[in-house]
């Protein structure tokens, strides 16, 4: 691993609900401009961890750290102010609004009109909306069109290039591929590399495991709440993942 400092450290994550144990004892690391995959099957804790780091949740026990400094969420808007920003299965879209109102949305510019009003600067939005997207490579023929016109992969797209706008530090990603055409979902990985490569870090959450092995730098697996794997995918093959995943090979962590 580069000697860089981590953007996100957890040390010792836990999260009850009532008697039930749903994330135990979980640390991981993720270090500027990498791809991390996360898996496990359904129940294993994945969705629990994302709410906790991105402020949904409050952890039991362990710590959370940004840049080696700790941090307690208590709710998601900390997180994103922290440079956090999560893109869950349902996008979190305005179908009604256009693509540049969804860039902007609850953090929308203001411009004084007769010196006294203040209305929404739409040309502004526009314009940065379509600079964006641009240096993406993020085709929308027509950023008027309401949300609810575009493709899968187009809001997918507008929701990526959102929290891109908005600088983030860290950028969790749930099910990007799931729902997409074959042809979406080349787009979106393709986007996935590009983040990487401007150096934002993302934390993959997917069932589709072709995808985490093309776009990932390293995969974590949990299962029944607990960290059981962590591997470089230049080390490891679906085999393998596929076995931490069902339990039914004992490995101990990757070092």
């Amino acid at each position: 691993m580069p000697e860089k400092e981590p953007v996100l450290q957890l040390d010792g994550l836990s999260k009850h609900f009532g008697g039930l144990i749903a994330v135990n004892q979980v640390s991981l690391t993720i270090y500027p401009g990498e791809v991390v995959g996360l898996l496990g099957d359904n129940g294993a804790g994945k969705s629990t961890l994302i709410k906790m780091i991105s402020g949904v949740y409050r952890p039991d026990q362990g710590t959370i750290s940004i840049a080696s400094t700790p941090v307690h969420f208590s709710t998601p808007m900390d997180a994103r102010k922290a440079g956090i920003e999560t893109i869950y299965q349902d996008l979190a879209l305005c179908e009604n609004l256009d693509a540049s109102s969804n860039l902007f949305l609850g953090r929308e510019p203001l411009k004084r009109r007769l010196g006294l009003f203040k209305e929404l600067d739409r040309k502004l939005m526009q314009s940065e909306a379509h600079t964006l997207l641009e240096q993406l490579d993020i085709q929308i023929p027509d950023l008027t069109r309401p949300i609810r016109e575009l493709s899968g992969g187009q809001r997918q797209a507008i929701a990526i290039a959102r929290t891109i706008y908005w600088n983030a530090r860290l950028l969790i990603m749930d099910e990007p591929t799931a729902a997409l055409g074959v042809p979406e979902q080349r787009k979106v990985l393709q986007l996935i590399r590009t983040l990487r490569e401007r150096g934002t870090p993302i934390l993959l959450i997917s069932h589709n495991m072709q995808d985490v092995f093309e776009v990932a730098d390293r995969v974590i697996v949990l299962r029944q709440g607990r960290k059981v794997g962590e591997r470089l995918i230049q080390e490891t093959n679906q085999n393998e993942i596929i076995s931490l995943i069902t339990g039914s090979e004992q490995k101990g962590l990757h070092a």
